[in-house]
């Protein structure tokens, strides 16, 4: 029997330039993140050649987990970067790429909040320009999520973004944006309570654009229309939301019995109770998402800090982002997709396959990726290898395109 060596190690490959992918000349020995089995995956190019399963005894315990590569559809930063922060560097937008594929994000959407026409086009220029000059950038950036400003004006529902930039659907304005970011953008967050979304709605999906609904005080009415006119998710569904609701009918009701909708949700133990999770995962299972809808304090110690949206914050050692002084109200999220994942395992929501699913291959689906396809032959050789403590995911490395993430095993 030959002898393996869990994952990889570093004689397995050359530096190819300072923080470059590396390409991967040998198998990589795991157990397969959906049935336990160990497993040898190989790579041809960009894409997974072979997975064979191994004859191993006695135990395989000590080897690493493999599973696809996560995809966040909702990243705002993470690690002191921030994509809401003008003006936008391309270098920050290049770090943060690099950054999320060590936590095992192989592929994910910047996004860009509510903000003036002007910073708008500014923030999408510069990811525009970071995706045009660097081959990393352009293989991770799934493209562009746009989380406004055509959402609703009302307090509660509208969250942290700034009312006074808050307008109707505006497709003159959205080209402009689109424009700028060289044709990125690829989905769009909005309230269809607007009395032209659903032509707009209709618009995008022409145009290939993801429509998502958030941050609304829709009536349940405007969501089925908005869903006959083509939205396809729910952004953070159960946050942005009023306080309190009609018993029934209302937003939440309406977008859970949509089975058009894929479930957005921020499983960090602090944006929705157990309950609710477990609700929207039964209701929309394969198209149920996980998204990290991360700010710049994400992976960042726990203390106090100031953002330019939010004002004095506190993040607290179990993950919490919550206002100075009033911690009942929490001021965005700050914990990335591989805790979550462990979050719902622990919580014994899911399992572990069903878990990870809901942050790789669901979400792939949803954007028409090829990662789609998961961890077989011919899928894209973007893949992860971590263990599992508990609920506690250590990642251990990152392949994109069959390279390894520079830093991963350092």
């Amino acid at each position: 029997m030959p002898s393996y060596h869990p994952a990889y190690t570093s004689r397995n490959y050359d530096v190819y330039g300072p923080g470059s992918l590396r390409p991967v000349t040998a198998p990589i020995v795991g157990r397969h993140y959906r049935t336990g089995l160990p497993i040898e995956v190989g790579f041809r190019e960009k894409h997974i050649a072979a997975v064979t399963e191994l004859d191993m005894t006695p135990s395989t315990e000590h080897l690493p987990w493999l599973a696809p590569g996560l995809v966040d559809l909702q990243v705002n930063g993470g690690w002191g970067l921030d994509l809401n922060t003008a003006p936008l560097n391309p270098d920050t937008v290049l770090k943060l790429t690099r950054m999320l594929q060590n936590q095992g994000v192989t592929s994910f959407c910047p996004t860009l909040i509510t903000n003036s026409s002007d910073r708008l086009a500014e923030a999408a220029s510069a990811i525009a320009e970071a995706v045009r000059l660097n081959p990393d950038a352009s293989g991770g950036i799934a493209g562009i999520h746009l989380e406004g400003p055509f959402l609703s004006p009302e307090d509660g529902p509208r969250g942290a973004h700034p009312r006074q930039h808050i307008v109707p659907p505006d497709w003159e304005a959205f080209s402009h944006w689109q424009e700028a970011a060289e044709g990125l953008i690829r989905i769009i967050t909005l309230s269809p309570e607007w009395p032209n979304a659903a032509s707009f709605i209709a618009r995008c999906c022409e145009s290939g654009i993801l429509v998502s609904i958030g941050h609304t005080a829709a009536t349940p009415e405007q969501i089925r229309e908005a869903v006959a006119a083509g939205a396809v998710m729910s952004t953070h569904l159960g946050n942005g939301t009023h306080l309190s609701l009609p018993r029934h009918p209302n937003y939440l009701w309406e977008q859970l019995a949509a089975d058009e909708l894929y479930g957005c949700m921020i499983a960090d133990g602090h944006h929705l109770p157990p309950s609710v999770l477990s609700v929207i995962l039964r209701m929309k299972r394969n198209r149920a998402v996980l998204v990290s809808d991360a700010v710049s304090l994400s992976g960042m110690p726990p203390g106090s800090y100031r953002l330019h949206i939010g004002g004095d914050v506190v993040l607290t050692a179990e993950g919490r982002l919550h206002l100075a002084g009033q911690p009942q109200l929490l001021a965005g999220s700050a914990m990335m997709l591989p805790e979550q994942v462990g979050y719902l395992v622990e919580a014994r929501l899911v399992c572990l396959a069903d878990a990870w699913d809901c942050a790789s291959v669901n979400p792939a689906g949803l954007l028409g990726l090829e990662q789609a396809a998961g961890l077989k032959e011919g899928a894209p050789a973007d893949l992860v290898s971590f263990t599992m403590n508990g609920g506690k995911l250590s990642m251990m490395q990152c392949w994109k395109n069959g390279r390894l993430s520079p830093r991963s095993n350092e």
